[in-house]
């Protein structure tokens, strides 16, 4: 796993990572069902992976490409996304949902004349976006979608292309023994403004069930792009964000915000330390100003979030604990997800609101 990650880190060493003239939308107004109970108390987008929200990253990998006109939709939750990035990016409110596509159309005045990237809010990647925009530039067409070989159908939408990549139509989540494709809807696209063209007058508005269909039945071409060598998890369900947070932290998915990740990293944050602790077997993220009793036990991969409280005695495995949790002493904890009410509360913030004068 190390040499994948050197050679990946190799790679985005050498790219030219600055994508000219392209502005981001970051969809983040939907509900989040199949992370409940974590999206009863925030929204999708605000779900921590390791040290800060799934969101967060997504713009931590813009601006590392130099994308910094973001904007967000929101609706479920608003003040907690506008308060954790402030005016770092702009929104777009909807009172009621205007469906995925009809989002992207509200914010219409905010991408210009140039193709422009919509990604899904709660998609954990490492995506080169300069690569998405030169296959979009290559191959023409309004729309250019980012897909990718996924190990089983069923838990995704698939894309059926001919040899030259254009998009002859999809599948829903179908049966192996079904599929006409295993090229799995990363949802990251990149549209050209001439998309608006084919919207129907009323919202709500969908890609899967309006935008796309209507493009097949014109004949307008539109490709994909493929992303096979580059890492991608759409954190939609508790198992996913697991597996999400644990290749952050060691090292499969290559974040910019974690630094020192590995397949045995022990990673300490700020205000934190593990003197007290008895025994840490890698790979282990603790955020900020975490306390750990004595006698803790850490078997890795263990990811204990900011202002957590990690009990005397207490032995955790396989687990995360998220900000602001308190284990209590002498607890076992092996292959959870452990959390309380006040996540977002509890963990570093991005944002400082401006005193008041």
């Amino acid at each position: 796993m190390s040499d994948l990650r050197n050679a990946r880190a190799c790679t985005t060493a050498l790219r030219d990572d600055t994508v000219p003239d392209v502005k981001a939308m970051v969809l983040a107004a939907g509900l989040g069902t199949r992370l409940r109970p974590l999206t009863y108390e925030l929204p999708k987008p605000m779900v921590p992976v390791v040290d800060r929200p799934v969101m967060a990253h997504i713009v931590d990998l813009l601006k590392s490409q130099g994308i910094t006109d973001v904007i967000a939709n929101l609706h479920y939750f608003p003040d907690t996304i506008r308060d954790y990035f402030g005016d770092e990016i702009t929104y777009r409110y909807e009172p009621e949902l205007l469906g995925t596509a009809g989002g992207v159309r509200n914010c219409r005045d905010f991408f210009g004349d140039e193709p422009f990237l919509v990604i899904s809010g709660d998609a954990l990647t490492d995506l080169d976006v300069g690569a998405l925009r030169a296959t979009h530039d290559r191959l023409g067409g309004v729309a250019t979608l980012t897909v990718k070989q996924v190990p089983d159908t069923r838990e995704f939408g698939v894309v059926i292309t001919d040899e030259n990549d254009r998009i002859l139509g999809f599948q829903e989540k179908p049966a192996p023994e079904e599929a006409k494709s295993d090229l799995g809807n990363c949802g990251i696209y990149l549209f050209s403004p001439e998309i608006f063209d084919y919207y129907p007058e009323a919202d709500p508005v969908d890609w899967a069930f309006d935008i796309f269909p209507t493009l097949l039945a014109n004949d307008i071409p539109f490709h994909i792009h493929r992303a096979n060598d580059e890492y991608w998890n759409d954190v939609g369900s508790l198992a996913e964000l697991k597996a999400g947070t644990f290749d952050a932290l060691t090292g499969e998915l290559a974040l910019p915000a974690i630094e020192g990740a590995g397949p045995e990293a022990v990673i300490v944050g700020e205000g934190s330390s593990i003197d007290a602790a008895e025994d840490v077997k890698g790979p282990v993220f603790i955020g900020s100003d975490v306390t750990i009793g004595e006698g803790v036990r850490l078997t890795g991969p263990v990811v204990i979030g900011d202002r957590a409280v990690i009990g005397e005695g207490a032995m955790i495995r396989d687990s995360i604990v998220l900000p602001g949790t308190v284990v209590e002493p002498g607890s076992i904890v092996i292959g959870a997800t452990l959390g309380r009410a006040g996540i977002i509360a509890a963990m570093t913030p991005r944002h400082s609101p401006t005193p008041a004068s």
